[in-house]
């Protein structure tokens, strides 16, 4: 397995009262026994779909393809869609330094420079369709459905902006859409656009929600348009699927253990707040892309926890002091990557400094590794539940790996709560009241 997790300092025998009651603990791992059977049958006979995908790999080479075809000439590749059709995404480009600090894509053929226009603001996309030269740009669409109003906007919106600038002869050569098989008729309005309109479409897969897309082509197809392993992605989600379809107990399976904690600890405890906070740059989206899978999926019926996201060492100076002398209501997941002795090292002249010599000989790597092993230190000392996971290298076998932990978490926590994972009923209702709204301007 890419990664290791350690859960001993979230439970009472470690922290106290604060920490998970052990028989609360063992209770819940019982019955995420059942949960697990009921995945290993929803894989067995593909009710759960999301389960086949860590297994394939015979479509990657199609992709690879696809992309070829859309990226020719392109310098700028937008990615237009919403919620579980971006950020898994962006989590994935992180590996590639996208939206790191010093990194930069040379926007040159091979090498295109990434845009996701994934929140819907009149003057970014009036901005982005100003400045960007649309003779070498590229629009991704990706929207399960086919009907997500923002989506819709962005591609029309986009469309007329290729139109004005008199390049509507080669329409089909600027834009590539995901979305699911329309069931009846014209009941998916973006398929129908891009066959008005001589776009490829390919096909989303239906039985996987947009919040679990990640490992189908709506995360692979980016991932190959940015140059990534996308095989290795798969591999590392299969590694952590494998013991589960091995039937393993949830004791001795990570993903159920996680959501036994994070249930003990909510319904037991009154922790109301889940914290991901990671020490590398190249996770900053990944804890992003967890916040909304988190929160869309159990959120329901007055349950679920505030998921947040965080980034270490930056948020030692800022939201760490909550997490430490706030209210003791929050779990906190540490992800430890294999930094000691990595980037610049500080050279030993400065040793015999009185404010810096701490510093002298050791690389920017050290202190981080120093930081993020205090910081899981001084939490267990406060009698705060941290856990930890520990990647050596964020790649994309660990990613993938990261990925397929916290969607099986999700999806057995949510067992664990007797609520449905894949829906989300209070988010449909505000996107009807919008549309109603709409009509009356």
């Amino acid at each position: 397995m890419p990664y290791i997790q350690r859960i001993d300092d979230c439970l009472a025998p470690a922290i106290g009262m604060s920490g998970l009651n052990m028989s609360v603990y063992n209770d819940l791992l019982a019955k995420a026994d059942d949960a697990l059977e009921t995945l290993k049958r929803g894989h067995d006979n593909n009710s759960l779909p999301l389960l086949r995908w860590p297994g394939r790999d015979d479509d990657i080479d199609s992709s690879a393809s696809v992309v070829v075809r859309f990226a020719s000439g392109a310098k700028d590749i937008c990615l237009l869609g919403a919620g579980g059709s971006s950020l898994g995404a962006q989590a994935l480009a992180q590996l590639t330094g996208w939206r790191t600090p010093g990194t930069v894509i040379k926007g040159e053929p091979g090498h295109p420079r990434l845009h996701f226009f994934d929140n819907l603001d009149a003057l970014s996309l009036t901005m982005a369709l100003r400045t960007l030269d649309l003779k070498t740009t590229r629009f991704l669409v990706v929207s399960k459905s086919g009907a997500t109003a923002e989506t819709l906007m962005q591609l029309l919106a986009c469309v007329a902006a290729i139109e004005d600038a008199g390049l509507d002869w080669n329409l089909g050569q600027h834009f590539l859409a995901i979305t699911e098989p329309a069931l009846a008729g014209d009941d998916n309005p973006l398929r129908r656009l891009c066959r008005q309109w001589n776009i490829e479409v390919l096909d989303h897969d239906p039985g996987v929600g947009g919040r679990f897309s990640v490992l189908t082509n709506v995360g692979m197809i980016p991932a190959v348009l940015m140059g990534l392993d996308a095989k290795a992605i798969r591999v590392g989600a299969a590694e952590v699927l494998a013991p589960l379809l091995a039937g393993v107990s949830a004791a001795e399976y990570a993903p159920a253990r996680g959501a036994a904690l994070n249930v003990g600890l909510a319904t037991t405890n009154n922790h109301t707040a889940t914290i991901m906070l990671p020490y590398a740059d190249r996770l900053q989206s990944f804890s992003r892309w967890f916040v909304q899978l988190w929160a869309e999926s159990l959120g329901k019926n007055g349950q679920g926890t505030l998921p947040v996201a965080a980034i270490g060492p930056s948020d030692q100076h800022s939201q760490l002091q909550m997490f430490l002398d706030g209210p003791n209501d929050k779990l906190i997941t540490v992800i430890m990557t294999g930094t000691a002795g990595s980037g610049p090292r500080i050279l030993n002249k400065y040793k015999n400094d009185p404010q810096i010599g701490y510093l002298a000989g050791k690389s920017v790597g050290d202190l981080v590794d120093c930081q993020q092993r205090a910081t899981i230190a001084t939490l267990t000392k406060k009698a705060r539940p941290v856990r930890t996971l520990q990647i050596e290298k964020v790649d994309e076998r660990a990613m993938g790996s990261l990925l397929m932990h916290f969607m099986l978490e999700t999806i057995i926590a949510a067992k664990l709560m007797n609520i449905d994972p894949f829906d989300q009923p209070a988010v449909e209702q505000g996107k009807t009241l919008a549309r109603e709204y709409l009509a009356t301007m």
